[in-house]
């Protein structure tokens, strides 16, 4: 079996950046309105006061200060409070294939790869904004990749299950070189008059280029040991927008066609999961959690990842090891893990091994296994 190399990796984020302070801001001022407005109805006990958020509440429960969205002057304005994109026509490049060719083409270039020599394109994310055609299709043509391309969703789990998939395709000979994008615009899915998640997401784009030795010409390489996936139902994590909606067109805006989740249950049901899933991933490959150099985890929530790192280590786990970017791009979905490895692996030496995972709706979770050459 051929060897599969990661040779370059990148990410790219909107420029416009919200603060916690700025956010609370605009959701409290909607939640004061909504008050005033239903001030009898409350008394009356008909409807129930909305209660105000809190920058300390925020980065108590998840660790996030910041996040990148693609429009923040419409998610801050209290009387609209969702992104406004306009809509593009067909003959125009979509706002998530523009997304995805621009980290597409810094991958590219950090691994020293042409487009032309790319044969497959895979697109994982958790949400796309069309049916048909693919956007991983309008992707490659935009690029100038040859052989073929696909998308896929496995909400933020994607990446990695993208990143085996490609790996896979290269490994069996069915393409050369892989290119896999995760453009996520999760600003777009996300209810920000809901108290319990409007602060946990933000829209960024990740992208990494997988080959064979024998086509190698990356300074920045890492042979992708091993990669393991684990799906289990669950509706803790949902949304249930879908091309069917308007065929119920009572409930087609309805809130639940937006993120949403039992925070807690999460919690409480996926950090054990993960940590066992990743301590047998290290078992089958004959490791122990002392030999990896360091873990780049999904970025979902930061008491989350130190949990998870503390029961996999047994101890608490430093920044180096375990480093977090939380803070200033909250929750990317799918491509928060690989923003963490982009960031934070430039110390690595030859011979260093890595661990990189994701965990999300489905359940799902990836785990892959990366040595630096």
């Amino acid at each position: 079996m051929q060897k599969v190399l990661l040779t370059g990796s990148s990410f790219t984020a909107p420029k416009d950046v919200i603060n916690n302070e700025e956010l609370v801001r605009s959701f409290n001022t909607y939640v004061q309105e909504f008050n005033r407005l239903n001030a009898e109805a409350i008394v009356e006990g008909k409807l129930e006061a909305l209660k105000e958020s809190s920058v300390e509440f925020i980065e108590k429960a998840s660790g996030i200060k910041n996040r990148h969205v693609i429009d923040k002057k419409s998610i801050l304005d209290p009387n609209i409070m969702q992104p406004i994109l306009p809509e593009r026509t067909n003959d125009q490049i979509s706002l998530q294939a523009e997304m995805a060719v621009e980290a597409g083409k810094l991958a590219l270039a950090r691994a020293n790869k042409k487009p032309e020599e790319v044969d497959v394109v895979i697109l994982s994310c958790s949400n796309f904004q069309r049916a048909y055609p693919a956007v991983s299709i309008e992707v490659q043509a935009a690029l100038g990749c040859k052989g073929f391309a696909y998308d896929m969703n496995v909400a933020c789990s994607s990446a990695t299950f993208g990143l085996q998939a490609g790996a896979d395709a290269v490994r069996s000979g069915s393409g050369k070189v892989a290119l896999v994008i995760n453009p996520e615009i999760t600003s777009a899915h996300l209810n920000f008059r809901d108290r319990d998640s409007h602060f946990i997401f933000g829209d960024a784009c990740t992208a990494v280029v997988l080959e064979t030795e024998k086509t190698c010409q990356s300074s920045d390489a890492f042979e992708i040991l091993s990669t393991k996936l684990l799906t289990q139902f669950s509706n803790n994590i949902r949304n249930n927008f879908g091309f069917l909606n308007r065929t119920s067109p009572t409930t087609a805006n309805s809130l639940d066609k937006l993120f949403m989740q039992q925070g807690r249950q999460v919690f409480k049901e996926v950090t054990p999961m993960a940590a066992k899933f990743i301590l047998e991933h290290l078992s089958e490959n004959h490791l122990n959690p002392t030999d990896i150099r360091r873990f780049w985890l999904h970025q979902a929530n930061l008491n989350m990842n130190q949990l998870i790192a503390q029961k996999i280590l047994g101890k608490n786990a430093d920044p180096d090891l375990a480093p977090t970017i939380l803070d200033e791009y909250a929750n990317t979905a799918s491509a928060g893990s690989l923003i963490a490895f982009v960031q934070y692996h430039q110390d690595f030496k030859s011979g260093d091994i890595g661990l990189l995972s994701s965990f999300g709706a489905g359940y799902s979770i990836g785990s892959i296994l990366l040595k630096k050459l």
